[in-house]
C-alpha cells in the first residue's frame, strides 16, 4: 500500500535466462520480492484498494505516506491487521526508523495484539536497526494509523502537502522492520584502492543512516580497519547542530578527514563541497 515499484518477468534475447526485473524504487523492490514470497501480489492490491492520497519520500521527511480507502474492510487481509473499528481509510508510512519510532504509540504483536509503545521499547527496536545496519543492511520501519475519515479536507487547495503530511502521520503503529541489502558493485573496492595509490582521497555522501554508510564503506576501502570512526564518519546533522551550517573553518576542519557522511541531505552536500 506505500510501495510504487513493481516486479516483472524479463528474458534475455539471447541466452534466454528468465529473471525478475524491478521497475521503480530500488529500496522498494526487497518488499514487493517478500510480499511476492508470501502470496502477496502488489498490482492486485493497486487495483483493489484506492489511494487517496500519496506524499512521496523527501530528504527532509525521512518517509514516505499514503493513505488508502479499504473499501468496508475490518482486516488488511485474511489473517492480517484488524482495523480499528469504524475506520475506512489507513495511513502508511515507510521509512527511516528513528524518524517513525518518533511518531508511534503503539505497536503490533507476533499474535496480532496491540500493544502501547514505551521509551524502553524504541530504544529496544533502535538496537535492532543498529545491529542490522551494522551489518551493511538498509533498514526501513513500516508504521501505519487507522482513519474514519481523512483529518482534512480533501479540496482545500491551501493545505500544502507538509501540512497533509503532518496531520496524517499521528499516532502511527508500528508494524515492523524491514532490513535489506544492496551489494556493492563489481570493481568498486580495487577502484577506491587505486585512488588511494594516486593520492586521491574518496569520500561518501550518503543519505543513509551512520552505521549502514560505516560499514558499506568499511566494505569498498573508504574506511580502513584501522580508521577511528568517531573521527571519519558522521552523521551529517553533526554540520548543522542548531540548525545552521557550523562556520567554514569549522567546516573546513571535518571535511578535512571525514570519509563518510551519512543522513545526508541535498544541500549538505553543497555545503560539503564548498
Amino acid at each position: 500500500l506505500c510501495c510504487n515499484t513493481t516486479i516483472n518477468k524479463v528474458i534475455d534475447p539471447e541466452s534466454g535466462e528468465v529473471t525478475w526485473e524491478p521497475k521503480g524504487n530500488s529500496s522498494e523492490a526487497p518488499i514487493i520480492v517478500a510480499a511476492r514470497k508470501i502470496g502477496f501480489d502488489e498490482i492486485r492490491a493497486m487495483n483493489e484498494f484506492k489511494r487517496v492520497l500519496e506524499v512521496p519520500f523527501s530528504s527532509s521527511r525521512k518517509m514516505m505516506l499514503t493513505v488508502t480507502d479499504m473499501g468496508g474492510k475490518t482486516e488488511l487481509c485474511p489473517g492480517g491487521m484488524k482495523l480499528n473499528p469504524g475506520s475506512k481509510l489507513v495511513a502508511v508510512c515507510k521509512g527511516a526508523p528513528n524518524f517513525i519510532l518518533d511518531y508511534c504509540t503503539e505497536r503490533i504483536e507476533r499474535d496480532g495484539s496491540i500493544a502501547q509503545m514505551s521509551d524502553q521499547d524504541k530504544k529496544r527496536i533502535l538496537k535492532v536497526v543498529d545491529d542490522y545496519s551494522s551489518k551493511a543492511l538498509r533498514v526501513l520501519a513500516v508504521a501505519c494509523a487507522c482513519m474514519p475519515d481523512l483529518p482534512f479536507d480533501l479540496e482545500d487547495d491551501d493545505l500544502t502537502t507538509d501540512v497533509k503530511f503532518a496531520k496524517c502521520r499521528k499516532n502511527l503503529r508500528l508494524l515492523g522492520l524491514v532490513a535489506s541489502i544492496d551489494p556493492d558493485r563489481d570493481g568498486v573496492a580495487e577502484s577506491v584502492l587505486d585512488a588511494r595509490g594516486a593520492g586521491i582521497r574518496v569520500v561518501m555522501i550518503t543519505g543513509d543512516y551512520l552505521k549502514t554508510a560505516s560499514a558499506i564503506a568499511h566494505n569498498v576501502n573508504i574506511l580502513l580497519p584501522d580508521d577511528n570512526e568517531a573521527l571519519t564518519a558522521v552523521d551529517c546533522a553533526k554540520l548543522r547542530p542548531d540548525g545552521k551550517y557550523l562556520n567554514h573553518p569549522d567546516m573546513d576542519r571535518i571535511t578535512a578527514t571525514v570519509r563518510v557522511f551519512a543522513r545526508a541531505k541535498p544541500e549538505d552536500k553543497l555545503e560539503i563541497v564548498k
